[in-house]
């Protein structure tokens, strides 16, 4: 089985470094050319299906990708929607450690919860697309914890940065998953 991870395009919140989550902002044009950009990448492959979160910014990502790729079957996954980060959405980093200390509760969603809902998600994939070659749409935070728990921790949450449209694909062979490689952005201009 192979995964193509693709992180959606740039908001305009990706634009201004505000943490996102699961409030709902849609891409900007330069989004809208990264996601063009990747489906013209990815149509000199083959693909079964693409899988999507379904906040907006990833479907519309999907979309376009789609548009390159011709008719494809699309599944949308809630297990793959970004995490909740409370209090935080909306803000930079600078002004959420400066409103928040480190130790206040945001109401975010729970790392290991999230870990858990992310890889369940893989798992779905995994049993119902066993042989197939899959395009997974979704965002930063989802993709690198799905690296980071590929990788014991070597790559992934707290070590890279994912960029907008950036393709980071995996194979699972004997049961194993393997990430091939990850970030990847020379399909971008």
């Amino acid at each position: 089985m192979f995964i193509c991870m693709v992180r959606h395009g740039e908001t305009d919140w990706n634009a201004a470094k505000k943490l996102q989550g699961q409030t709902d902002i849609p891409l900007n044009d330069r989004g809208r050319q990264q996601a063009r950009e990747a489906g013209l990448y990815l149509k000199n492959q083959s693909w079964d299906i693409v899988i999507t979160s379904p906040l907006s910014r990833a479907m519309e990502t999907a979309n376009i990708i789609c548009e390159q790729l011709g008719p494809i079957q699309q599944e949308v996954m809630p297990a793959f929607a970004e995490r909740y980060f409370g209090k935080a959405e909306g803000l930079t980093k600078e002004e959420r450690y400066r409103l928040y200390p480190a130790s206040a509760d945001l109401g975010e969603e729970d790392w290991e919860q999230f870990k858990t809902r992310i890889m369940n998600g893989l798992s779905q994939i995994k049993d119902k697309y066993n042989t197939q070659r899959v395009l997974l749409i979704a965002h930063g935070a989802v993709i690198n914890a799905i690296l980071s728990t590929l990788t014991n921790g070597k790559i992934g949450t707290g070590k890279t940065r994912l960029m907008n449209a950036c393709l980071s694909n995996l194979q699972c062979e004997n049961e194993q998953w393997h990430v091939q490689n990850y970030n990847e952005t020379s399909h971008l201009s």
